[in-house]
């Protein structure tokens, strides 16, 4: 399959409501879109590093000039019959996970589209239905968050995802526990403490919580194998996993008993895939994260989650929860009991309007060959 164009957008989503955890808060999402063609055929990937190296070490801004600049000047014009082939030609440059996933999860949008057949077919997809779950950052006040949780459980959410964060923590969570005696709940720390903390985890152990999320330094593997050791709450690595060689170790040293995949994160859809296989074979449940992307690449992502061992409700969101108009068409809208349905078109279903991403857009890069 020949690269023939290659077009890059850095956008700004603002958001409904300013999304706030342990490493700040972002009142908008900037992401990086890609679109692909090949003859007549075209395919879109998005990867969303923010705006800041909150996050991780990329912004959006590393994201887009490194590939205007290195990345798909290399791509285009090229043939490439496999995503693996098309990272391999990238292997030369270090880390930069989220820069290579552009291109890559848009290089899989147009192999699916030219052979006519969804996504998720393609991937190894094993149901047709995926789990969503409910998702909270840091909330103005817990009657707040109270209300917002309480909605979730009403809609049938099977679990909740709450965003902590030293002075968001603690008394919150004992707070919420007692109002959802029942309900499955578990934090997403953002590396936001350290093993000096280990009191604090020990109270959280008392709560009954699914899992504890990346709670530690984002690049350690060695200290959350020392808090895992002590704690019976599942540790789930986030941040810490890039690459297939991050989990690799995780798994010698213990350091988790769930984890998280970000397409953006590790490096596109084939690294994605990969980790399932691997997370799979030593007895490690998944689950698909997000951050916060547009219909793009939250639908690649519904599309990813559709594999095994993503047993655990994933991080996927109905376009209207964080903003007020998608980029694509038509919006992400949950199923009646809280699941999103894998693509049964080419592709994925959510096409971008390309007013939409012309309205949104900070810049534009165009390569061809």
């Amino acid at each position: 399959m020949r690269i023939d164009r290659i077009e890059i957008y850095h956008v700004r989503m603002p958001l409904i409501y300013p999304w706030k955890t342990a490493y700040g808060e972002d009142a908008a999402i900037d992401s990086v879109l890609f679109r692909m063609a090949s003859g007549e055929h075209e395919g879109w990937g998005e990867v969303a590093p923010f705006a800041a190296p909150t996050y991780s070490a990329e912004t959006a801004s590393t994201v887009f000039v490194l590939n205007q600049e290195v990345f798909c000047p290399l791509l285009v014009g090229r043939e490439f019959e496999t995503a693996e082939a098309l990272l391999e030609a990238l292997k030369w440059f270090k880390g930069n996970p989220f820069a290579k996933a552009g291109p890559e999860s848009a290089w899989w949008d147009l192999k699916a589209r030219r052979e006519g057949v969804p996504l998720g077919r393609l991937l190894g997809a094993e149901r047709d239905r995926v789990d969503a779950g409910s998702d909270f950052g840091v909330q103005d006040s817990l009657d707040m968050l109270l209300r917002k949780i309480q909605g979730a459980v009403d809609a049938g959410f099977k679990r909740t995802k709450l965003k902590v964060r030293p002075g968001w923590d603690l008394e919150m969570l004992r707070t919420v526990r007692a109002a959802f005696p029942r309900h499955t709940f578990h934090i997403d720390c953002n590396s936001g403490y350290s093993l000096e903390d280990l009191p604090f985890f020990k109270e959280v152990d008392r709560l009954g919580l699914a899992m504890i999320e990346q709670p530690l330094f984002h690049r350690d593997l060695h200290d959350h194998a020392e808090l895992q050791r002590q704690l019976e709450t599942p540790i789930c690595l986030d941040e810490s996993v890039t690459s297939l060689r991050d989990f690799d170790l995780a798994l010698k040293l213990g350091s988790c008993r769930y984890l998280n995949i970000k397409i953006g994160r590790v490096g596109g859809l084939s690294v994605a895939k990969a980790l399932h296989d691997r997370a799979r074979e030593a007895g490690i449940p998944c689950w698909v994260g997000g951050m916060l992307e547009s219909g793009v690449g939250g639908g690649l992502s519904i599309e990813l989650a559709g594999l095994g061992n993503f047993t655990y409700p994933n991080d996927l969101f109905p376009s209207a929860f964080f903003y007020t108009e998608d980029l694509a068409e038509p919006p992400m809208v949950l199923n009646p009991d809280c699941t999103f349905s894998l693509s049964t078109v080419p592709g994925t279903p959510y096409r971008p309007v390309p007013e939409r991403v012309e309205a949104a857009s900070v810049r534009k890069a165009v390569l061809e060959a």
